[in-house]
């Protein structure tokens, strides 16, 4: 008997050592397959009509209940008429300046044999075609005439307008071009020179980067009006993405970071101020907040946790939460992970309810419609969980909701809330699409500016 028991005891040891191998075994194969998707896969985060299609195993018969009742109350089909609708072109946009070409004919005298009459003209036909012209410059030429007094010997002369960059030769419209070129259209400065070069302007890349340096200069009283305004509101958005930046001197890249600020999603107010730094320490975030008290909406990156000590409340993002799922799903085909993105999709559904409407409007609604289903699916995760093997990939997913389900349902309780930092990966996504373009240079970051209203 005390072998029979030494014997099932080093069994139940080896089926343990098992269950968490193979638990190990899935999440890093889930990790590879996050990784994989990450390099190779579509970026949609959507499931296509076959992952969909056993989310609900009654939604077929519930759609072909439907559409029985709709053949009841339809009408009856009209009679097809068969006529093509040919596809307008859009108009041009009529503040385009036109340049009209004539074309007549070389005579105007009728052709038929034995006429001879002078045309007459009644009328015209016009087509529009569109044209570009480009590497277009102009010159400003500032005139500023001398007047002289005879009698007593006095100079007038009008002040020189106040320019940008003090006795440079760009103008304002020049300037913003070489920024938004940069910024927005990610196109670095040795590639603006080819550019110019092509429209027999020589401007040197240490030239455009000294201008790019100066705007930032000029700039920076906007960048602190703005951090005011943002400071002076309830709610923020907060994200980070990583960007290059070659340090001078060691002639080596070094990663840096871009933060990004924003007014909340549903202010009427849309601004963002992006603030670059050397690093991603949590340092930064807290410097550029300083004594503000408010709901910061950002993911779970460790350097805002040190904010949230100092009165900042904690609004997480839904979207974070869901994505994970989402690589689960694609990655195990995991039938927890689609219940999840269901019960996720029911309340993002709300949202799109509530959207247009004032922060009480949204409250009470959501109240309503969005609490009972995040209450049935934090319930459900934690059965899910209490059943699932630690270190494993759905356990691991079901603790990032599990471990931060207040941040992530404080919209719940808040109108002014938003249900995620979208509003917020927007502003940055176009920093991220265009980093592999060019990299910012150590003289060159200063914080940029967009204000939309």
């Amino acid at each position: 008997m005390r072998q029979a028991g030494e014997h099932a005891k080093a069994i139940a040891g080896k089926d343990g050592e098992i269950k968490y191998r193979q638990a190990k075994i899935d999440r890093l194969t889930h990790e590879m397959a996050v990784l994989k998707r990450w390099k190779f896969g579509r970026s949609r985060e959507q499931l296509d009509s076959a992952q969909a299609s056993w989310l609900d195993e009654a939604i077929d018969a519930d759609i072909a209940a439907i559409e029985l009742e709709l053949e009841h109350l339809a009408p009856l089909p009209k009679a097809s008429t068969d006529i093509r609708q040919v596809p307008k072109r859009a108009a041009l946009p009529p503040e385009l300046p036109r340049i009209d070409q004539r074309h007549e004919p070389e005579s105007t005298t009728c052709t038929t044999a034995g006429c001879g009459c002078t045309l007459k003209r009644i009328g015209e036909d016009v087509s529009e075609k569109l044209d570009y012209t480009p590497g277009l410059s102009t010159v400003e030429r500032h005139i500023r005439g001398k007047w002289a007094c005879a009698q007593c010997q006095t100079l007038i002369q009008a002040p020189v307008p106040a320019q940008i960059i003090d006795k440079g030769i760009p103008t304002a419209g020049l300037l913003a071009q070489v920024l938004v070129a940069k910024y927005a259209d990610h196109l670095p400065l040795y590639r603006q020179e080819g550019i110019f070069a092509r429209a027999d302007m020589a401007i040197p890349r240490s030239t455009l980067g000294a201008w790019v340096g100066q705007c930032g200069v000029q700039l920076q009283p906007l960048v602190d009006a703005l951090r005011q305004e943002l400071l002076g509101r309830r709610v923020l958005h907060a994200d980070e993405t990583p960007v290059s930046m070659l340090k001078p001197g060691n002639k080596k890249m070094h990663r840096a970071c871009l933060w990004a600020y924003a007014h909340g999603a549903f202010e009427d107010m849309k601004a963002v101020v992006y603030d670059f730094c050397e690093s991603r320490a949590g340092e930064h975030a807290r410097i550029f907040l300083g004594d503000w008290k408010g709901a910061l909406v950002c993911d779970d990156f460790s350097g805002y946790k040190q904010s949230f000590t100092l009165g900042v409340t904690d609004a997480g993002c839904m979207t974070h939460s869901r994505r994970k799922f989402f690589e689960l799903h694609v990655s195990n085909k995991s039938q927890i992970a689609a219940q999840a993105l269901q019960s996720i999709s029911a309340l993002y559904d709300v949202e799109r309810e509530v959207k247009s409407l004032t922060a009480d409007q949204r409250l009470k609604i959501r109240q309503t419609k969005s609490r009972p289903l995040a209450d049935t699916l934090h319930q459900w995760m934690e059965l899910q969980r209490r059943q699932i093997t630690d270190g494993s990939a759905t356990a691991k997913v079901l603790d990032y909701s599990l471990k931060r389900w207040a941040a992530l349902t404080r919209f719940l309780d808040d109108g002014q809330l938003p249900i995620d930092n979208n509003w917020a990966e927007n502003q940055i996504r176009p920093v991220a699409i265009g980093r592999k373009t060019g990299y910012l240079r150590a003289h060159c970051g200063q914080a940029s500016v967009r204000l939309r209203s």
